[in-house]
């Protein structure tokens, strides 16, 4: 079934028409999850307010990492088959990336300064997140 997909005029022929749809239901699901995050869920015993940051930061981060594996995945196939579409993927999906690791790192820091009394610490974590921003 994927190769059927490996035209791109059926391709885009396929992705019109589902594009509406997944784009209506993940607005949905985003905003019932953004209230469910900062409204519903209660502050933590120790962290207090601060820990809904996390609701944010956590799957920005994971979000970044998997495109990141997406852009990889498909700019390999560029390569190595020299197949259009999946350059083009890859290059759409570079700004979306780069735009999550921001959001992760700007939450990280917002974090970090009531939690570590820092802003920002040379940890190789925080460190790689950046190398990869600014890759």
């Amino acid at each position: 079934m994927i190769s059927r997909f490996a035209n791109p005029t059926r391709f885009m022929r396929f992705s019109a028409a589902a594009l509406p749809w997944c784009g209506w239901s993940a607005a949905g699901v985003l905003l019932v999850g953004l209230y469910l995050a900062l409204v519903v869920a209660p502050p933590d015993y120790q962290q207090g307010e601060t820990v809904r940051i996390m609701y944010i930061h956590v799957p920005a981060a994971w979000m970044a990492l998997s495109i990141y594996l997406f852009v990889a995945v498909g700019s390999a196939v560029a390569l190595l088959w020299r197949h259009p579409l999946a350059d083009i993927a890859a290059a759409a999906a570079a700004p979306i990336v780069a735009a999550l690791t921001f959001a992760c790192l700007a939450t990280g820091s917002l974090w970090g300064r009531p939690m570590w009394g820092a802003w920002w610490v040379w940890d190789a974590r925080l460190t790689s997140v950046l190398v990869l921003f600014f890759l």
